[in-house]
């Protein structure tokens, strides 16, 4: 289907573009989302006729969109979710999730602003995109953790997911004596039987 692009479009055009993209991506994507309009004699005199007015809009919403970008750009944002001891989350951290995160910090997005390739899996520090314009898009952090202590290390760059070297060292002097309390044990026994 043949359309004309009335935003730019990522990987897709500009605006004013006419391209060719499949019927269903055209259907039940760009038309309803109000992004593209079919191409057809009708339709480009209307977008030469509105063309202006939509210039305007275009970078009235570049305008919010690069104001939002400066209040959330670089910041890490905190998302306490239950974990197992290997840092495996009991579910998954999702562009719902994230949303709500962020609309606790004062700041509204909706859920398909949020560029993820897949859903956060595990603690830790990750990176994801906000694509709050077609061209402004931000990279933010989400520090995932099981509580805001385990945040607050792992935002300093601690890795708590490695074992506490304290406890092995306590955990080798109580298989030394356990070792040495067997073999003086076994000498022993060694030494009735002679």
């Amino acid at each position: 289907m043949q359309v004309i692009l009335l935003e730019r479009v990522p990987k897709l055009g500009e605006m004013g573009e006419e391209v060719r993209v499949r019927d269903g991506f055209a259907r039940n994507f760009l038309l309803p989302q109000g992004k593209a309009l079919r191409a057809n004699r009708e339709n480009r005199a209307r977008f030469e006729a509105e063309k202006a007015s939509l210039e305007v809009r275009n970078q009235e919403r570049r305008a919010q969109a690069e104001a939002m970008s400066k209040r959330v750009a670089g910041k890490t944002f905190v998302a306490i979710r239950q974990a197992g001891q290997t840092g495996q989350l009991y579910g998954s951290v999702s562009t719902r999730d994230i949303t709500e995160v962020l609309a606790g910090e004062g700041i509204t997005i909706e859920r398909r602003q949020v560029d993820m390739t897949m859903p956060i899996k595990s603690i830790g520090v990750h990176e994801i995109q906000l694509v709050l314009h077609p061209e402004v898009i931000v990279p933010v952090m989400i520090n995932v953790a099981r509580s805001n202590d385990e945040a607050e290390r792992q935002a300093a760059g601690e890795d708590v997911l490695a074992p506490d070297l304290d406890d092995e060292d306590e955990d080798e002097e109580e298989f030394y004596d356990e070792a040495s309390d067997e073999e003086a044990t076994a000498e022993a026994g060694e030494e009735e039987q002679a």
